[in-house]
Order: C-alpha cells, then sequence, then structure tokens
C-alpha cells in the first residue's frame, strides 16, 4: 500500500484505528533526554509516538529485507512501527526555544502528550520564548493551538522557513496534494493563518536566533529545516524529519520514504546530511528517534547507523 495511493477514508481510518493501540509502556510520562551543548542545554521531551503500518511508511522497498532489519532490531512487530515523536528544547540564559510544538490532541490518539510531560523538564508553556518550526506536518505543527484556538504556548515568538509557508499556503497546495494527505494541508493551513500576524521568517544559512543555523534538508517537504545549535566548538544538529527509522534512514538512506512528499529529494538530502554528520561526529536529535532522538551518526559499510547517546 502506497501512502499516495490511499483514499482520505482510509487515512482517516488508519488514524482512528490507533485509539485501540497501546502506547510504549513510559515514553510518555518524562523528559526524555538532556545534554550540554557548552553552556546551552539541550532537552527532549516526549509527545507521545505514533502507531503506523509498515507498508504506509515504506512501501516501496525490498519487503522482505526491511522485515528482517527492523525484526532484528526488535521493530515492525504485526507489520507496524511505532516511532517516538521528540520535542526538542533549548535553554540558553533567558531564552527558551522550543523545535516544533508536536501533534496536539486530534492527531492521533498515541500522541500530543507534550504538555503532560513539559513540565518535567521544568518549563511551563508561559516559558517559552521562541518556536522553531521544522516544517508543517501534524505531528509537528498541530500542536499550535488549544480547543479554544489559543496558543499553547502564548509568550512565543514564532520562526518559519519561507519555502515552507509558501508552500502551505499556496492556493494551489489543497488541490494538488494526493487524497491521503489533504487532511495535512488543511490542518497546516489552519495553524499558519492563526500565525499570520506574528510569524517571523527564515531562510537557509539564516542565524535564526543567536547560535542557532538553518540548515537546508528539504525533501520531506518542501521547506524542510534542520537547525544546527553552536555554542564555541560544540553543536547538535535538530534534523526533524530528515531521517526518520532510526535502521532504515541510516542502513539504507537510499530507500524512499512513504512520508516524504519529494522522494528523491528526500533521499539525496537524507545521503548528503548523513555523510556530513558522520564525518564530524557531531551529536543530533532526530524528532522519530528512539532514546530521546540524541544520538549520533556512524559509517556502516555502505550505509551509515544511528547510536543512541
Amino acid at each position: 500500500m502506497n501512502m499516495k495511493d490511499l483514499t482520505r477514508r482510509d487515512a482517516m481510518a488508519l488514524i482512528g484505528a490507533t485509539a485501540a493501540l497501546p502506547l510504549i509502556p513510559g515514553l510518555s510520562t518524562r523528559a526524555v533526554a538532556d545534554i550540554a551543548v557548552g553552556a546551552k542545554t539541550v532537552t527532549t521531551v516526549s509527545d507521545g509516538n505514533l502507531v503506523l503500518p509498515l507498508d504506509f511508511v515504506f512501501p516501496d522497498v525490498p519487503q522482505d529485507e526491511l522485515v528482517a532489519l527492523l525484526e532484528a532490531a526488535g521493530q515492525g512487530a504485526g507489520g507496524v512501527v511505532e516511532p517516538d515523536c521528540n520535542v526538542t528544547i533549548l535553554k540558553d540564559g533567558d531564552r527558551v526555544v522550543l523545535f516544533d510544538v508536536g501533534s496536539g490532541p486530534n492527531f492521533m490518539p498515541s500522541a500530543g502528550k507534550i504538555l503532560d510531560n513539559i513540565d518535567a523538564a521544568g518549563i511551563s508553556p508561559e516559558d517559552v520564548t521562541d518556536v522553531l518550526f521544522t516544517h508543517a506536518h501534524p505531528d509537528h505543527i498541530w500542536g499550535l493551538l488549544d480547543d479554544f484556538d489559543e496558543f499553547v504556548f502564548p509568550e512565543a515568538n514564532y520562526y518559519i522557513n519561507q519555502v515552507e509557508w509558501d508552500y502551505w499556503r499556496a492556493d494551489d497546495t489543497l488541490d494538488a496534494m494526493p487524497e491521503a494527505r489533504k487532511s495535512f494541508v488543511v490542518g497546516a493551513q489552519n495553524r499558519l493563518s492563526a500565525l499570520e500576524d506574528v510569524i517571523q521568517f527564515f531562510n537557509w544559512g539564516d542565524e535564526v536566533l543567536p547560535g542557532i543555523e538553518a540548515v537546508d534538508t528539504r525533501g520531506h517537504t518542501p521547506g524542510h529545516t534542520s537547525f544546527a545549535i553552536h555554542d564555541g566548538s560544540e553543536s547538535v544538529h535538530v534534523i526533524g524529519d530528515a531521517a526518520t527509522n532510526s535502521i532504515i534512514s541510516f542502513a539504507h538512506p537510499e530507500w524512499p520514504s512513504g512520508s516524504d512528499q519529494d522522494t528523491e529529494t528526500g533521499i539525496a538530502t537524507r545521503v548528503a546530511l548523513l555523510d556530513r554528520l558522520a564525518g564530524d561526529q557531531s551529536r543530533i536529535v532526530g524528532f522519530h528517534l528512539p532514546e530521546g532522538g540524541i544520538g549520533h551518526v556512524e559509517k556502516d559499510g555502505t550505509g551509515y547507523r544511528f547510536v543512541a547517546s
């Protein structure tokens, strides 16, 4: 089953069916990981997890090899993957920066848990000074508003890549989107409309905030952005969805991902990013990677591997 071939009814049934599936034990009960970057602190907080059929996530790859790789790593049981959702928080002096806002309560029952967990990081929603979006998919931006359409993080300044904003706001995006993803467009446009009077734009290569560089990782979405957090000689890369599975995205970055809107660009971006990160041994934070998403990339034969730390 290819994501692009699903009907909207199929997609909504897929999301609704997750209500009967359990959360990963302990996943949504605490701040998962905490590391220092120079004088700065990077914390990841769980927003829960997604529950997705395997052939929905990787529809166009050798299925026998896919299953074997995942089973060897303890993933993919029952033809389902359950990727973590890690929201990254940077504490830098008086500044508290959130990278994405999670999915809120209306995407999947197993996700949207950030408000249950953020206090474990010693942070209240009112403490957040800045929100930087990697992209506008549901699990990254639908948590922007509460049930009264008020900002969940009311004191924050908001930033998004100009390309990403223009793509989701364009008049023809909804019509051009495959049926299974039309709800993604409606949800993004609703949240971006709420941001219209307060949003600030950046481009790839900009220093969005002091010590935070916007890195071009387009492909997953047209304006997908990773962020390199620097402090002196130390750095960590918040990579969003440039790599979405701790096994497949690294062992076979050349395999197409069903969640990438531009498959070929997503592959090229992923390969180049992993090659660079393996070379300089920078730490990374992946939104859908395990153990809080924090680790580093190592070269492994013709591919790579994610090493949690």
